[in-house]
């Protein structure tokens, strides 16, 4: 299954119309805009001439059959192929860094190989997925903003080869994504990565039985709890919150035990700084499982 990039939206939002229909198991290629709806093409075009109504466009969504309220979705990240070149900016009054910028620039980076040409550097390729998200159960949520259904976590651990578990919060669960960046640093703190088109491909199923606090990721060597809050003391205390019951469910350990494993093994990192919402993440090794 394709779905293209003329099929987005702006919001994730239970009375969405799916653009298709799936079932558990199934494999699906996303084709995606770049967070500016690819309006920003060269040097020359700045972030002022962009229409703010139509920033960070997800491709979707998309209906699952048999997913239903409470069930858990489980997204494995398969393959993201990105365009040849994206684009990073400097804005006034946008990202950490916004109240010192005097004028606004855009900068081109090229893809070569593994590696970003941009400006007189060369970065390291690091493809990631910036928004994706189910519909909320209640009020829609634009895309630009992260929550408990997901959404714009600008978390740079959504990339090939793992696992990400979202919640259910409506029939067919309505999954959306979009904002592919090529590389990103923890933080995002001018509000840009390198902000590139693309596509993913990805596997969805339905998971009845999965009781750990949402959203999460599973890499090959760690379980990673994301937290989104007005701020990022809220959003830490909640993904150290999740990783805490996480830790008590699967070793059968108190909270005390919990959060001294934690203190002891566990890192607190920041995903993103920027969007209307917080997100903040904790990781902990699998091999202390």
């Amino acid at each position: 299954m394709r779905v293209g990039k003329d099929k987005i939206n702006f919001s994730m939002d239970k009375n969405h119309k799916a653009v298709c229909k799936v079932k558990s198991g199934d494999s699906i290629i996303f084709e995606t805009c770049d967070c500016f709806t690819d309006t920003i093409k060269s040097e020359d075009d700045l972030v002022s001439s962009v229409d703010f109504s139509r920033v960070n466009p997800a491709t979707g969504p998309v209906y699952i059959e048999g997913a239903k309220k409470g069930d858990v979705l489980k997204v494995d990240i398969i393959k993201i192929n990105v365009k040849d070149s994206g684009v990073s900016v400097a804005v006034p009054n946008m990202g950490r860094l916004g109240s010192k910028v005097e004028k606004e620039e855009t900068l081109v980076g090229k893809i070569v190989g593994d590696k970003i040409q941009i400006g007189s550097d060369r970065l390291d390729l690091n493809k990631m997925i910036g928004v994706i998200g189910t519909a909320p159960e209640n009020d829609p949520v634009v895309t630009g903003t992260p929550d408990y259904h997901g959404g714009n976590m600008d978390c740079k651990m959504v990339r090939e080869g793992v696992s990400l578990y979202l919640p259910v919060n409506v029939e067919g669960a309505l999954l959306s994504l979009g904002d592919l960046h090529a590389c990103m640093g923890d933080g995002e703190i001018m509000g840009a990565g390198l902000e590139i088109a693309g596509e993913v491909e990805l596997k969805v199923e339905i998971l009845k039985d999965f009781s750990y606090k949402l959203p999460m990721i599973e890499s090959e060597d760690a379980w990673i709890s994301i937290g989104s809050a007005e701020n990022m003391e809220a959003a830490s205390d909640l993904a150290i919150a999740n990783m805490a019951d996480f830790l008590m469910k699967k070793k059968s350990i108190s909270l005390n035990q919990a959060g001294i494993l934690l203190s002891l093994a566990g890192d607190l990192r920041v995903c993103q700084i920027v969007n209307p919402n917080r997100t903040m993440r904790m990781e902990f090794p699998k091999k202390y499982l």
